[in-house]
């Protein structure tokens, strides 16, 4: 009986070191929001879905009293969180919850501030050092300079005016202005982004601030500035860091603007340097170009399984997503055997099937007489038969076979 308690007795010293050693889900995030001039309600649910797809983050949603409700009961415990992401515009909080976030982001904390939330709190010194560049609110000279650019040059503006202003809702340009900077490093030098306002006319303290990419508001839409205004910056304040996105404008079900996989990526890794200083997620095949917007309706990057599955539809007029996306899973695998064979195996599976397109198979017979093995050429050699793929079966078999 003895050894049974001594037995107990060293399991629950044991268990706080176990606990201990639990390895985290993710940086624990929170997500501020409850009041805005914007669709809150859908918004935050889908920056909780983006930050959580990557693993990386553990996210909650915390609701502020209704405006003009008693703001002294909204009291987060700001230490417990490794990054804090404001989705909101509208009463000021207390005193008590201001100084709390002051000394949570002096201290090293995380920041994201989206879209509107560059609207809140035009009173509050602090906020706007942090936040870079603000409009609304009754902004003017006295907050700030406008930033912005003009062929090429980052230009201080003091000149008297509104803070804030955007046109109708459109697709737009952006222009990656630091490349080499860890959110924007890997990204193209210009990519199109999903219909959303165009912010333009912030001003602000920009104290400590990164440009990372900027729009230009041309005059078509109303609200232009005909110049290229900030879309993407970084802040340092202390020792905390902000990221600052001004896109991202919410539709109920996210809409074109949060969907887009530029907003969203550029999101993940904004989010990433604001706890760390660094970024380590790989910029995803589905990054949009200037030839076009790319989005996400279910907030993810499509899988390798997902994109062969898709491919069997295929014919001439559709998206070449999905093959974009298996190219870009096969130059991840270099090097790897195993899993270059695993994915040959795939795709021939595909090749072989009976309810995949000729067009779809003729594009998997291209990246096979490339990539392929003796496995590919056994499949290949029945191929030859087919009246609708013989050509680019006898194609990627003397390919395969010219390369042994």
């Amino acid at each position: 009986m003895k050894k049974q308690y001594l037995l107990i007795i060293v399991l629950a010293c044991l268990l706080p070191f176990f606990h201990g050693c639990k390895k985290e889900t993710g940086y624990k995030t929170l997500i501020i929001t409850g009041q805005n001039n914007h669709d809150w309600q859908a918004s935050s649910p889908v920056l909780k879905t983006i930050l959580d797809e990557t693993g990386m983050f553990s996210c909650e949603i915390m609701t502020t009293p209704e405006k003009g409700g008693d703001m002294t009961i909204f009291d987060p415990d700001f230490s417990l969180y490794k990054l804090v992401i404001l989705d909101y515009n509208g009463d000021s909080w207390s005193d008590k919850t201001n100084t709390a976030f002051f000394d949570y982001v002096k201290n090293g904390g995380g920041v994201v501030i989206y879209h509107a939330a560059n609207n809140a709190f035009p009173g509050w010194k602090e906020y706007n050092e942090m936040t870079g560049l603000g409009g609304w609110g009754d902004r003017t000279e006295k907050d700030g300079p406008y930033v912005y650019y003009m062929r090429d040059s980052l230009v201080i503006d003091n000149s008297p005016g509104r803070g804030g202003n955007h046109g109708k809702r459109r697709e737009f340009l952006v222009r990656t202005r630091i490349m080499d900077h860890p959110v924007t490093q890997g990204l193209p030098a210009r990519w199109m982004h999903g219909n959303d306002e165009l912010y333009s006319e912030l001003r602000g303290p920009a104290k400590n601030m990164q440009i990372l990419a900027t729009a230009f508001a041309d005059s078509a839409a109303g609200g232009g500035t005909m110049r290229d205004e900030p879309m993407l910056m970084t802040i340092t304040y202390e020792k905390g860091r902000i990221f600052h996105t001004a896109m991202g404008h919410a539709d109920k079900d996210g809409g074109p603007a949060m969907q887009c996989s530029g907003f969203i990526v550029t999101l993940q890794r904004g989010a990433e340097w604001a706890v760390t200083g660094n970024v380590t997620q790989k910029v995803p095949f589905d990054f949009p170009d200037a030839s076009g917007v790319v989005l996400r309706r279910d907030f993810r990057e499509i899988t390798f399984e997902e994109a062969l599955e898709n491919i069997k539809t295929y014919d001439v007029g559709k998206s070449t997503k999905n093959l974009v996306c298996i190219q870009h899973h096969i130059t991840n695998l270099s090097g790897d055997e195993k899993g270059l064979l695993e994915a040959e195996k795939t795709m021939v599976g595909v090749l072989l099937s009976t309810n995949a397109s000729v067009e779809a198979k003729k594009l998997l017979l291209r990246e096979l007489s490339w990539m392929g093995t003796d496995y590919s050429v056994n499949a290949l050699k029945d191929l030859v038969n087919n009246n609708d793929l013989k050509d680019e079966a006898q194609f990627a078999l003397q390919r395969l076979q010219a390369g042994k």
